[in-house]
């Protein structure tokens, strides 16, 4: 038979579409011709595959071969075609029997000398290969564990063409000959190298466990914030001067948040996927991420983008975790401006010539800036050389749209010399804030438990002011700072968040007038002129 096919599968952002890789044989002058839509990675496999095949031991059809990507209008990009297309040809010239490859999905690269290579995305694509009926997938050994994280489907471990071979044809497997050292190993950006192309930094969750938040000298009313921030999913500003403890808390707010589910520990486990930057030896991201870009950081960077189709960013990265931007206020204004969709949606819309894609990126930012640029600017107005000018510039960068959609904002002032010198056994570890975060957290999910979303803050505004009222006169405060024009109505709509994360911290039923003027004190309205309450959590 002349004529055959198997599956792989073409990555288009997060999301995974089956392609039918066919190969025919055909008299003619010997050529190899692949149609359907490839790029430059895939046409370069005309020559991988050659040559893997011959150095396993197979005969190279010397006729005209003709590989076909089915459909041809989805764009391919990648050497994870590699299996599939040396596989259909196998068949084709009869080495191999077309049907013990018709309904398996092969996705992973090949070396000149017959070795499957990871690639990227396997997670994703074992996924579409399940929704898409099937049952069996050979990947790299490299990503078995990754790919039989989804149920219901059996992974074949390869790691060589010749394994492969013997498998479907039920022949003794050969021995491999050891990888050598420069071969082995995770790609760099497995091991959670810095990306300096990208100006990303990915920070294994992990950290977040080890640094606890009792290190955190002084700042109780920041730490207030980090805990309402981890408990609602809400947005937090910190503006204060260098050397208070801004990255610091950053760093923590990880370690405070509760573990993925097995749904989101997925999600994020195939965009890291995507982007290469699964820890080695760790397929499934069970705690949430970290993601904290240098201020130089491109759009593309930030949002996602790339050439030909897009990849995600830190925003996607950061999805169900944390998106910590140091120093904001040096951020491209359109950089900034271009994280007040996925605030609002949850997600990035990325158009590019090649095709426009929606990827994930429903994370919690937290933006940290000094209050001038030379960073000593204070009430009294001494130490600072700033101009007035210079100081209104600086902190204009932030526009008050962006502002806007955060729903804390707390000036962290400088430590005291007390307050680091001398131990404080006051201060709450880690695990005992996680303790009330998860609590929380669960108090708000039964609240929710018929909605479409989990946190208080994802609820919108319409449904808290309508199906879930607050106590009597606890609006008051409010309606008087929207009166004053200090309050927008989305910033009514967030004020009402936090005091119901404040409830629920403090496992009231519904908020009272305390959790309100909590949730406006921290929001930083002119209500902060006023005497702010004991927090009720």
């Amino acid at each position: 038979m002349a004529f055959a096919r198997t599956g792989s599968v073409a990555l288009l952002g997060v999301d995974g579409v089956v392609v039918e890789v066919q190969a025919d044989i055909e008299p003619g002058l010997a050529a190899f011709t692949i149609v359907g839509l490839p790029d430059k990675a895939i046409n370069e496999s005309r020559d991988r595959v050659r040559a893997a095949l011959v150095n396993s031991g197979e005969k190279w059809p010397l006729r005209k071969l003709t590989v076909g990507l089915s459909p041809a209008s989805v764009p391919k990009s990648g050497s994870g075609f590699d299996l599939a297309i040396a596989c259909a040809v196998l068949a084709a010239s009869e080495r191999l029997k077309p049907a013990s490859i018709e309904r398996l999905l092969l996705v992973g690269e090949l070396g000149l000398d017959g070795r499957a290579r990871p690639v990227r995305g396997v997670l994703p694509a074992v996924l579409a290969a399940a929704e898409a009926g099937y049952a069996r997938v050979a990947v790299a050994a490299a990503t078995a564990a990754e790919a039989a994280l989804v149920p219901g489907v059996e992974v074949l471990a390869v790691r060589s063409l010749r394994q492969l071979i013997a498998l479907l044809c039920g022949e003794p497997e050969p021995e491999e000959p050891p990888e050598p050292l420069f071969g082995c190993g995770p790609d760099p950006a497995l091991a959670g190298l810095s990306l300096p192309g990208l100006g990303v930094r990915h920070v294994d969750a992990a950290d977040g466990w080890r640094k606890d938040l009792s290190d955190v000298a002084g700042q109780f009313e920041a730490r207030r914030a980090l805990e309402l921030a981890a408990a609602g999913g809400h947005h937090l500003f910190l503006k204060g001067p260098p050397g208070a403890g801004k990255t610091m808390l950053a760093e923590r707010l990880p370690g405070i948040l509760p573990p993925l589910g097995q749904k989101e520990a997925l999600e994020v486990t195939a965009i890291h996927s995507i982007a290469g930057l699964l820890p080695a030896g760790r397929p499934l991201v069970r705690h949430p991420p970290y993601c904290a870009p240098h201020h130089s950081a491109t759009m593309p960077a930030i949002v996602g983008g790339g050439s030909g189709l897009p990849r995600p960013g830190a925003a996607s990265l950061a999805h169900r975790g944390v998106l910590f931007l140091d120093e904001a206020p040096e951020f491209s204004a359109r950089v900034l401006d271009a994280l007040r969709q996925p605030l609002e949606a949850g997600e990035v819309l990325v158009a590019r010539s090649a095709g426009s894609m929606r990827l994930p990126a429903r994370f919690l930012l937290l933006l940290a800036a000094n209050p001038c640029p030379c960073g000593r600017w204070s009430r009294r107005g001494d130490g600072c050389e700033c101009t007035p000018t210079m100081v209104t510039r600086y902190q204009a960068r932030l526009s008050g749209p962006l502002l806007d959609r955060v729903d804390l904002r707390v000036e962290v002032d400088a430590v005291s010399r007390s307050a680091l010198l001398q131990r404080d056994t006051a201060a709450e570890s880690s695990a005992s804030v996680a303790a009330r975060v998860l609590a929380a957290r669960e108090r708000a999910a039964a609240r929710y438990r018929e909605a479409p979303w989990g946190l208080n803050g994802e609820v919108p505004g319409h449904e808290l002011r309508t199906r879930h009222p607050l106590g009597p006169d606890a609006l008051r405060d409010a309606e008087r700072e929207m009166e004053r024009g200090f309050l927008t109505a989305r910033g009514l709509d967030r004020v009402l968040r936090v005091a119901w994360t404040a409830a629920d911290l403090a496992g009231a039923d519904r908020p009272h007038r305390d959790h309100v003027r909590t949730a406006l004190a921290l929001r930083g309205t002119a209500f902060r002129t006023a005497p702010a309450p004991d927090p009720c959590f």
